[in-house]
């Protein structure tokens, strides 16, 4: 097969897929333009097992792929026969979704002869701020959230430089939401009702820990996080209330809680910023959406003189869009595709950019 390579100084036409989890995301983009974002959600399916499980998530993908790939182009009013490439998630996430959405960007690749890009999940989020707010200032630093992954990055370039500072040793953030929500009786995902019930909270009624942040860990773990010992000591003290006979007050833990998270987050973001000279912070990741991140963000970058960029929680979100914006940044760039028997990853390191 001859594949026929977009021209980099053109604004390429790419449709995006993005099957690593729980959302069938696929979108259409034209260069930094989004032309459209469909996506079919199974969270639903999950709720009541408190969590994503795997094989319902892949059956969950196979159903709803064929749909949102017509979603896409007829809200874009493009024909398959338009496009320029396919840009797909190759990883990280769960193994049987990832096959999914490789299976089907192939299988679009073969049929219309386009080139294909295997898509690194993790720095897609920070790709897809290209159509929230144009052009991606470098070096900066990209703070990921999301039920997965606490990633701190330094981003040199987009398309294939892109450097690990720290991760979450244990819980992340969005996983410990989902844990304490549990614990108070809030519904899955915990996130969304967390930060919702925590407006209503004391944020200072209890001072819960805040990990990877003493003397010594901020010499072995200065950008990681850790948010399991925060989650035990919320249910501690929840168990501790409870038996003294004391009715929890839910929204105070859940703003003493929400507090704890966001603290650590934005501080060691922030510091990151500062010691590797960045002047630009993004975040991305379904947490990037809660309300009390984006304040605390604000204003720690405004006091350190640090420009912030989030993109709207449509964005933040899995989604085909972020897919399709990396893909469309690595042609622009002059990246070679991928190879057709490109392969999934579900630990794929962040430094890979392109599989």
């Amino acid at each position: 097969m001859t594949t026929t390579l977009p021209s980099p100084s053109a604004a390429p036409l790419v449709l995006g897929i993005e099957s690593s989890c729980d959302e069938t995301g696929v979108a259409i983009v034209r260069g930094q333009e989004l032309l459209s974002n469909a996506v079919a959600s199974s969270v639903e399916e999950h709720a009541r097992f408190g969590g994503v499980i795997p094989e319902i998530a892949s059956r969950a993908h196979l159903e709803a792929m064929v749909p949102m790939i017509e979603k896409a182009c007829d809200d874009a009013g493009v024909g398959l026969g338009e496009l320029d490439a396919i840009a797909v998630t190759s990883g990280p996430g769960l193994a049987g979704a990832l096959l999914v959405g490789v299976a089907a960007a192939k299988s679009l690749s073969l049929a219309l002869d386009l080139p294909l890009y295997g898509i690194n999940h993790l720095v897609a989020h920070v790709g897809v701020d290209v159509l929230e707010h144009g052009e991606l200032p470098e070096p900066m630093c990209a703070l990921l959230v999301s039920g997965g992954h606490s990633n701190l990055l330094l981003v040199r370039d987009i398309s294939s430089d892109v450097i690990s500072l720290g991760q979450t040793v244990d819980d992340a953030a969005g996983e410990a939401y989902d844990k304490v929500a549990r614990l108070l009786g809030l519904p899955y995902p915990g996130g969304p009702h967390i930060d919702a019930i925590a407006k209503e909270g004391n944020p200072q009624a209890i001072a819960f820990p805040r990990g990877l942040t003493s003397g010594r860990d901020m010499q072995n773990h200065r950008y990681d996080f850790s948010f399991s010992g925060l989650k035990t000591a919320v249910a501690r003290w929840v168990e501790a209330c409870s038996a003294a006979g004391r009715e929890v007050p839910v929204a105070d833990v859940a703003a003493s809680f929400q507090d704890a998270v966001v603290d650590v987050l934005t501080r060691k973001a922030v510091l990151a910023c500062r010691e590797h000279d960045a002047k630009d912070l993004l975040i991305g990741g379904g947490v990037a959406a809660n309300s009390r991140l984006r304040e605390y963000a604000q204003r720690r970058c405004d006091e350190a003189g640090i420009r912030l960029r989030v993109p709207r929680p449509g964005l933040c979100t899995d989604n085909g869009a972020m897919v399709a914006a990396l893909g469309s940044q690595l042609i622009m760039r002059g990246r070679a595709p991928s190879a057709l028997d490109l392969a999934t990853d579900s630990s794929m390191p962040l430094e890979v950019v392109q599989a």
